[in-house]
């Protein structure tokens, strides 16, 4: 249950990050999410992949940094979970709904 949690977490995290940065400076989102993931990988215990291609994919290998594949479902399901709860804080905060528009580079207004 901790690792779905912090699943939950870290996928919300990155996602409100790339949202927040994408309403405010959209140039700076490849920075930000690099801060974030360097910020999650020192500073908390659990390996996140906070990416359901990752966390499929890693469910299928063979490795020490692999996934049990009968956990794989619920990381996914954790995953969806934060994604959907981010984009309904960052609506609430931001004021205004995000969709492909919100996080393309406009034309600068004349």
């Amino acid at each position: 249950m901790g690792q779905w949690t912090a699943e939950f977490v870290a996928t919300f995290g990155l996602v409100l990050t790339i949202l927040g940065t994408a309403r405010y400076k959209p140039q700076a989102v490849a920075a930000s999410v690099g801060l974030y993931i360097t910020a999650a990988y020192w500073f908390t215990s659990l390996t996140s992949f906070a990416n359901p291609a990752i966390t499929v994919v890693r469910g299928l290998s063979n490795t020490f940094a692999g996934i049990a594949p009968h956990d794989v479902p619920m990381f996914v399901v954790a995953q969806f979970a934060g994604a959907i709860a981010a984009t309904a804080i960052a609506s609430t905060l931001f004021g205004e709904p995000f969709g492909p528009s919100a996080i393309s580079p406009s034309a600068p207004e004349s």
